[in-house]
Order: structure tokens, then sequence, then C-alpha cells
């Protein structure tokens, strides 16, 4: 007969959505952190392409034709999904500094019932707020142009 090794799933089925072995704050965490190196990344390459403008007009239409085209505009698509995701989970992260939509403290027992039952919502939120919001922004780039 063969037994369940470690904690068994209690959840069932929805717990597969659950973020895995560290939950879903960990991954908002991870991509939290990639999308704020990204747009960081975003912010400087645009700081330099915008300072050739002070180089004169033939430097300025240069740069600008060496970053036109479909796959730019991909690109600055990626960039809205960051800043959208990133904006979105930083009001959450604000929130919960604040100790809104925390849960009250309790014995931190496996599987935390304030993770579970206060911050899952929050995290559900956050993503279904963030696809909306690429989902306009889809819109906006590629088909209301």
């Amino acid at each position: 007969m063969l037994e369940a090794k470690g904690h068994p799933n209690r959840l069932g089925i929805f717990g597969w959505f659950g973020g895995g072995r560290w939950g879903p704050d960990r991954y908002l965490y991870s991509l939290h952190r990639l999308t704020g190196l990204g747009l960081l990344t975003y912010f400087v390459l645009h700081i330099v392409l915008t300072s050739s403008r002070a180089l004169g007009q033939s430097a300025w239409q240069e740069s600008m034709a060496r970053v036109s085209g479909p796959i730019f505009v991909g690109g600055e698509f990626l960039v809205f999904m960051a800043f959208a995701f990133h904006a979105i989970n930083g009001v959450r992260l604000v929130f919960a500094e604040l100790g809104l939509g925390v849960g009250k403290p309790i014995e931190p027992v496996y599987p935390y019932k304030t993770v579970l039952d206060v911050q899952r919502p929050w995290v559900v939120t956050v993503l279904l707020l963030t696809g909306l919001l690429v989902l306009v922004g889809a819109l906006d780039f590629f088909v209301w142009q």
C-alpha cells in the first residue's frame, strides 16, 4: 500500500493553483522583483535614447529610426505589461504593509490560514486586475491604433 509522504493535499484540485511549495505570495514577490528590474532597465535605456535629442535633430531622428518597427512595439507592450503588474501588486503590498488584508495573527501552523483565507483573494484580485488592464492595453496597442 502506498502512503502519501509529506503534507496531504487538503485543498484538492484547487490547491494546484496555490503557488506550489511556497504559496502564491512567493511567486508574486519574484515576479515583482523581475518586473521592477525590467522597468529599471527600460528607464535607463529610455534616458539614454532621449538624451540623443541634445546632440541635434539628425542624431534624434537616427536614434528614433533604430527603435521603430514591430519588434519594438512588442517590447513596449511587454514594458506595459510589466508596469501594469508592478503597479497593481505594489498597491497590494502597500495595503499589506499597513496591515490591511493580512488577517489577524494566529499560530503559524501549515497550511497557514491567513495565506489561504485572507491573502489569496488579494492575489487573485491582483492577477485579475492585471489581466484586465493588459487586455485593454493589448486592444489599445494592436487594435485601436
